[in-house]
């Protein structure tokens, strides 16, 4: 079903509840990042995906058998690469600090997730005026994440945080973003290159709210292994394990799956809402979702008080860059007006 309007109201939703999942970590003081992070990828990545497939999707053996395991192991292929990536996400934060990173990496999805789509479906509309409003689009995406990686850094140092000697240097951490971007926009292309699994789905009588869940399932378990491995090689290296027996964090699993919940939901809404922006769902929709993540990220850091005590400039800079990012999300929204 093509309806861009309704696309977007679903696509605010996702981006609020992804730019809001990580909150809960918060909560769980006493456990350290690797801890929070194994519990989230466990649910997320290795328990929601096939419960939620197999409720909805009855039928999901006879569309791989009608499909083939081709186009599974491409989007597999697409999810391993993701789930590297956080791997470079962790090494980016460590080197250049957490604004800075989460900044940059979302900025590279962004551009890489929508210019890819573009120049592969409709290379001859580039340059059309419906192409050129993506473009702007993408490029003010990238200006308001820049903006906002500026004001995070300009935090980060009235805070006394970022990096620390002894740390990797910043060109090293900055090339860890370049690589944790590539491998972020991998999500957005890997459900791209499922279609084929999703239009089998729904020609076998699949619910085509549920039929992105055939591409969804080989993408996130192949996603998960790196981010199981990932955290295992923390909890050995930090002697972190012990901390899951910490008194009174029996409820920190809780929270753990309330984040899986939040982030497999506003994954599942991408998936619907790109669908009904038609032949350019991913290459329109991909970066509203990053720029909606950072929007609600930043919303939530400002609600919270991440931004006390660093004086007016940085948080100025902040409101600046997001403001950018609104009228990015606008612009898309009217570019995808000229492009069916």
């Amino acid at each position: 079903m093509q309806n861009p309007a309704l696309g977007l109201i679903i696509l605010i939703f996702a981006g609020a509840m992804n730019g809001s999942f990580t909150l809960p970590m918060k909560f769980t003081r006493s456990w350290a990042w690797e801890n929070t992070w194994l519990a989230w990828t466990l649910f997320a990545l290795f328990f929601l995906p096939p419960v939620v497939t197999f409720i909805t999707l009855p039928n999901i053996h006879e569309v791989y058998a009608q499909t083939g395991m081709g186009p599974v192991w491409i989007v597999a292929a697409c999810g391993a690469g993701w789930g590297i990536s956080q791997v470079f996400f962790g090494l980016a934060v460590d080197a250049v600090g957490i604004a800075l990173a989460f900044s940059v990496i979302l900025g590279i999805a962004a551009a890489v997730g929508g210019v890819v789509p573009l120049l592969r479906d409709h290379p001859d509309k580039v340059f059309s005026p419906g192409g050129l409003g993506v473009l702007a689009g993408l490029a003010l995406v990238v200006i308001g994440v820049g903006i906002c990686a500026v004001a995070g850094r300009r935090r980060e140092k009235a805070l006394g945080l970022g990096p620390q000697e002894g740390k990797a240097s910043i060109g090293m951490g900055l090339l860890y973003c370049l690589f944790s971007g590539l491998g972020s926009a991998l999500v957005g292309i890997g459900l791209d290159n499922g279609k084929a699994l999703i239009d089998a789905s729904v020609a076998l009588h699949g619910n085509p709210i549920w039929a992105p869940m055939v591409a969804w399932l080989p993408l996130m378990l192949a996603g998960g292994i790196p981010n199981l491995l990932y955290c295992l090689f923390l909890l050995r290296k930090n002697k972190t394990g012990n901390r899951f027996s910490l008194p009174s964090t029996g409820g920190y699993w809780l929270l753990g799956f309330v984040m899986a919940v939040f982030w497999f939901g506003s994954t599942l809404m991408y998936g619907i809402a790109k669908d009904m922006f038609g032949s350019w769902g991913t290459t329109l929709a991909w970066p509203m979702f990053m720029s909606l993540i950072v929007i609600t990220a930043s919303v939530h850091g400002i609600r919270t008080g991440e931004w006390k005590n660093t004086g007016p400039a940085p948080l100025r800079i902040q409101l600046s860059g997001l403001t950018v990012l609104i009228l990015a999300v606008v612009v898309l929204t009217i570019a995808g007006q000229h492009v069916q």
